[in-house]
């Protein structure tokens, strides 16, 4: 058995981690570390859990408990993997981070973006992007992986075989999209409060969210991202425009893109967030608008499931020469 250090087990993702790790054929968990519920069962700051992990307790952070594992998935607040980078990378244990610390090529990319200095600009080409669709042999042969922003995964899923196949133009892409509230974490926060988001639908980060940086990298092109909350725990939603080269079917385009990927399911139908509830499957379709010659792709998802933890697994998969599809389901729940 693989044994997996979780960091930020305390979270929603960290949750999801520990309910996909228990039900993988080859991994499980070795330790979490929770700093916020660090002493505490996990079953008791993730209930449902309750079966799976009746013994399990969040542990502090303490560099010294690595020594059990075989595999990091670190699940961290922004900025945590760069300060904890030594302690983390030294005993040289494959990780798959999902924070944005290392997913960006340069530091004045990540500053432009982040509005911050990074702290670790000498380890930013160490780490590899973690999305297998575009990224599979890459990520075979990395240690180190940094696993792709949710919204990004939504979004390039649905626009880079397009561009790559010269179906559409590179400037001027529009990207609308919907989170469910899962995706702003879990601790508490005025705007995303059952009252504050029940019955309501709004847009935030307008013109200069992060996540843009991740989308011009993997598609090349010039984004204009527009993120919405919905009143739904999990989901994503991505909604991307773009001017059409020629008259190419765009749903022919990633129907071949996408034939042999286990996750990803191309249709007709317009794709909604519940099919992929609780799930590593991502739902595409698009269209082409003749009277205004422009391109429509949509891409739904689980915030926590591609978007985040399944991908995670998915990654290290791959890194650990296992069946990509390994303790994943691409069957999401429903209704």
């Amino acid at each position: 058995m693989i044994r997996i250090a979780i960091l930020g087990s305390s979270g929603y993702v960290g949750g999801e981690l520990l309910r996909l790790l228990h039900a993988h054929p080859e991994m499980g968990v070795a330790v979490a570390f929770g700093a916020s519920a660090a002493g505490k069962r996990v079953a008791e700051v993730h209930p449902h859990l309750a079966l799976a992990y009746p013994d399990l307790v969040h542990a502090a952070w303490d560099p010294a408990l690595l020594a059990d594992a075989d595999f990091i998935l670190a699940a961290l607040p922004h900025g945590e993997t760069q300060r904890l980078a030594d302690d983390l990378l030294a005993p040289g244990i494959p990780i798959v981070d999902l924070g944005a610390d290392f997913r960006l090529d340069s530091a004045a990319d990540f500053e432009a973006w982040y509005g911050e200095p990074h702290q670790r600009p000498d380890l930013l080409g160490s780490f590899t992007y973690g999305l297998p669709e575009f990224y599979r042999d890459d990520i075979k042969t990395s240690k180190r992986v940094a696993a792709a922003g949710c919204y990004p995964t939504a979004a390039n899923l649905a626009l880079k075989p397009l561009i790559d196949a010269g179906a559409i133009e590179t400037k001027g892409i529009i990207v609308d999209a919907a989170s469910g509230v899962s995706g702003a974490g879990r601790l508490l926060n005025h705007g995303t409060q059952f009252c504050t988001v029940d019955g309501s639908f709004k847009a935030y980060g307008l013109t200069r969210h992060r996540h843009t940086a991740e989308m011009e990298l993997v598609s090349g092109g010039q984004v204009l991202f527009s993120p919405h909350l919905m009143p739904t725990s999990r989901g994503i939603l991505a909604t991307c425009y773009a001017k059409a080269i020629g008259s190419a079917d765009p749903l022919a385009i990633l129907r071949e893109a996408y034939a042999a990927e286990p996750f990803v399911h191309v249709g007709e139908k317009l794709p909604e967030t519940k099919w992929a509830a609780g799930s590593n499957a991502a739902f595409v379709s698009a269209r082409f608008d003749e009277r205004t010659g422009t391109v429509v792709a949509l891409t739904a998802i689980d915030n926590l499931g591609k978007g985040a933890a399944g991908q995670m697994v998915q990654c290290a998969n791959l890194m650990l020469g296992l069946e990509e599809a390994s303790g994943l389901s691409n069957i999401g729940i429903y209704p």
